[in-house]
Parts: structure tokens; sequence; C-alpha cells
């Protein structure tokens, strides 16, 4: 809803009829700078919506209807077979052009906290390399700067933030000199945001003079890009497609020149990188076809029936992980957001602290209220077509989540010193390897140095002899 003109009096008889009212419990004993930025945030709730969400998503919790009618969703192969090799090279030098002359841009989502990680500070702050321990903003930065350097092309980055991080990820930036990138050529913008509600349907209070609120989830993006003036921004530049990716993954590949030039060649409209999942109910989103249209249906939204389904030879019907890689053309988003940009929602339960309704702060001890979000893949099945190109695992993937177990740097680190190590090898360097095969060497490559194996083999010379149990940096 564009933000309204309504007076005070105005906003306490809309608040009365949704009964949302306590909202202003506190407003008198604001300052009036306090007093406007309450109105305002109120101004911008969207009262249209709001009775919906309450009844569908508070009230009722509407779980999502999953299709009965699920097909398997067709994809292209990591490995290509001789049919595909020739189309696979047309493709990689397709991207390769469209990367030289200006048409793609790169696009992370990073309007995350490292809390998970037990860490303060925005996510893409967390050191993560496995000897010089750059960040995340810093790895990135180097991909998109080798890029740069290897093709002789401006390459915008366009990283969408949070309100809750925003700051803290422009002084970072800043403190760091943009890690040497071009700063005309960074572009900074904030996600929207969605009120929380308790299990009632009464819209939260963070505090006397704020409502509570949280990121819309990186569905968001989409809308984000639109009313930022980023879609504009890449008209101005020329760009036609939006290399996406997501913040906690070291191991992405920013900008693959095979995977935008199947999307391009195709005429798709947005694409997915996917990858084989490592058992049935890994926690990742499934891609299938519903209708002759590529969707994603969340692990928690898969009947375990459906999670086991199998093929006649014995491998899983459902087999394509989503991970969060798209290519998405500049053209669809504008699309989307032509008819409003409408993905549906979707419904967590978490702990959201609030103040009561005498002014009291309260940190819940267990769920309390409703936060709702959207998903980016909840786009895939409003384009008119859609690509899917499987990744190796190893080579693509290893996002950091949690302090510990699963997706935790432990993990993260051993996958990019294992595939430092393959690249090396691959290219005819002996690397020293344990007795349970693993690397006997700590590995880091500088994405200066290589962007991928087939780098190495020009700059053998530079790669000293590696010995068991030392560490090398190579840059």
């Amino acid at each position: 809803m564009a933000k309204s003109k309504l007076n005070y009096l105005q906003i306490v008889k809309l608040l009365g009829k949704h009964h949302q009212q306590h909202l202003l419990a506190f407003y008198d004993q604001l300052d009036s700078h306090q007093q406007n930025a309450l109105l305002d945030q109120i101004r911008e709730l969207d009262f249209k919506a709001i009775p919906g969400w309450i009844e569908q998503y508070v009230l009722n919790g509407s779980p999502m209807v999953v299709p009965t009618e699920l097909e398997p969703a067709p994809y292209y192969p990591a490995r290509p077979d001789k049919a595909l090799a020739a189309q696979y090279d047309k493709a990689r030098m397709r991207g390769e052009e469209l990367i030289r002359t200006g048409k793609v841009a790169a696009f992370v989502v990073a309007g995350g906290q490292g809390t998970r990680l037990g860490f303060d500070g925005p996510k893409g702050n967390f050191p993560i390399s496995p000897i010089r321990k750059k960040t995340l903003f810093h790895l990135f930065a180097e991909m998109i700067a080798a890029t740069v350097a290897k093709y002789g092309a401006a390459i915008p980055w366009y990283i969408m933030t949070s309100p809750q991080n925003h700051q803290a990820t422009l002084d970072i930036f800043e403190s760091e000199g943009y890690y040497g990138l071009n700063k005309a050529d960074v572009c900074f913008f904030q996600q929207g945001t969605l009120p929380m509600f308790d299990l009632s349907g009464k819209i939260l209070l963070a505090h006397q003079s704020a409502i509570a609120t949280g990121p819309d989830g990186h569905g968001g993006s989409l809308k984000a890009l639109h009313v930022s003036g980023v879609l504009k921004d890449l008209k101005r530049r020329g760009i036609e497609y939006l290399s996406y990716w997501q913040i906690d993954n070291p191991l992405v590949k920013i900008l693959d020149p095979l995977f935008i030039g199947l999307h391009d060649l195709d005429g798709a409209e947005m694409s997915s990188k996917t990858l084989i999942k490592a058992h049935p109910l890994e926690k990742v989103g499934n891609f299938c076809v519903v209708d002759g249209r590529v969707n994603v249906i969340e692990y928690s939204d898969l009947s375990d029936e459906q999670a086991h389904r199998k093929n006649l030879d014995g491998t899983l019907t459902f087999e394509l992980g989503s991970i969060a890689i798209h290519i998405l053309s500049s053209s669809f988003v504008e699309q989307l957001n032509a008819k409003g940009c409408g993905l549906p929602l979707h419904r967590a339960v978490k702990k959201i602290a609030y103040i009561d309704e005498r002014g009291n702060p309260i940190q819940p001890d267990k769920p309390n209220a409703v936060k709702l979000e959207t998903f980016i893949f909840d786009a895939l099945p409003l384009a008119n077509k859609s690509i899917i190109l499987e990744i190796l695992r190893s080579e693509e993937f290893a996002p950091v989540k949690n302090a510990s177990g699963a997706d935790s740097p432990e993990v993260t680190h051993r996958m990019m010193i294992e595939r430092a190590a393959t690249w090396l090898q691959s290219a005819g360097v002996a690397v020293p390897r344990k007795a349970d095969g693993s690397p006997d060497a700590t590995i880091e490559i500088a994405p200066s140095f290589a962007l991928g194996p087939e780098d190495i083999a020009a700059k053998l010379d530079r790669i000293p002899p590696l010995s068991p149990g030392e560490s090398v940096y190579l840059e």
C-alpha cells in the first residue's frame, strides 16, 4: 500500500476498525519525534491485506496446500553427455559474451545477522576463509573483481540489506574501502518489512514508539528492486540479467558463464541451480513441475511418502534440491512489479520480544508470535520459461549457517580446502593426503589466483611444492 496522508484522528479510527488501537496506547507519553515516527509506521501498514493475513495465517495457521499432481523437474546435468556437450560450449561462450558486454550484474541478499553463528553483526562480515579469515563480503568482492579483470567489463554489485543491518553493512564497506571495487558499482538497498502478530492477531509493539516488524524474506528482494530504484539503474546500465545468491555460501560461482548462457539461449525468465539431495529428507526445497511450471516445494511441506518416492531405476523421483542460486531476467522482475509482485506469504511461529499493555518489555520463553515472509522461489511458476542446472555440491555449495554441526564453519572450511586441493590436482599438482583421503595441508586459493580449475594450469610456476601439514595461500 502506498504511504497515505492520514492524520492522527483518521489513524485512530482506522486502528479501531481493525482492532489494533493498542498501537497508540503510549502515544501521549512520546515526544513529538517519536509520535511522528510511530504514525509513519502505522501509515505504512497494509490494512487492506492485514485482515486476510490474520484470518489465514494467524488465527487459522493455514498450511501450504501441496498439489497432488507433482512431477520431477527436467534439468541440465552437471556433467553433459556427448549430445549436450556442444550445447554447453555454445552456452558458455554466450555467457562469456554477456558478461564481457556488461549485460550481467551480481545480486546478493544479505539482510541476515550472524546470530546463529554466535557472531555479532551482519552475516556477510563473518570471517570464513581457512587461512586469511576473509569475510564473506570480502570473498565475494574478490570474485567480482577477478571476473572484471578476466572479462574487462564493469560488473555492478547489488546488495540487499535489512533495516537491522543496513547501516552496519555500509560502515563495513566504507571501512574496507569497498574491498578495492569501484564504489559507484556497489549499490545497497533495503528489503521491506512486515508486522509481527501475537497469536490472537494483535500487531506487536517492539517498544512504546515502534511496531515489531521483521524482514519480508528473500522473496521481498523482487519488490525491493523496484521500490529502491534498482530496476531503473539496471536499465540505465543496460543490464539484462541478475546473478542472484544468498550471503552464506562462500563456494558460490557468482557469475557462471554456462548458467547465464543456458538461461539466455533458452529464453528463460528465472532459472535455478540445483544439487542432487544427499537423502530424501534433506532440508532443502524440492524442484518439481506443477501444471507445466517449475515449482519449489519446501522440505517441510513435502510428505514423507513423496520425499521417498523412487523411479524404476531406484533414484529419488524428487531428487533435485533448491539451493537459492538463480538467474533473473530484469524484464521478468519488471513484469512482476507491474502486477504488484504478489508472492504468497509463509508463516513461522517465533519467539518475539515485545512490550505488554503496561509497557513492560517481555522476552518470551516459548514461541508467541507469527512472522510472515515471502520466498523468492515462489516466483518460479510465474516465469514463462525456467531452466535448472545441476551443480556438484563439492564445487559450489557449502553454506555457513550454524555455530556447530551441519552447515557450520568447520564443515565449510573443510569443503573450501577440499575444493582447492581438487583444483590443484586437476592441474597435475601433487597434494598430500591423510589416510582418510582428506588433504594433509590447509590450502586457500584467492579468487584473484583462480575462479575455477581451468585457471590453474597457466600458473603452475607460482605454486610451491605442498608438504604434509603446511598452510599454503595462493594469490
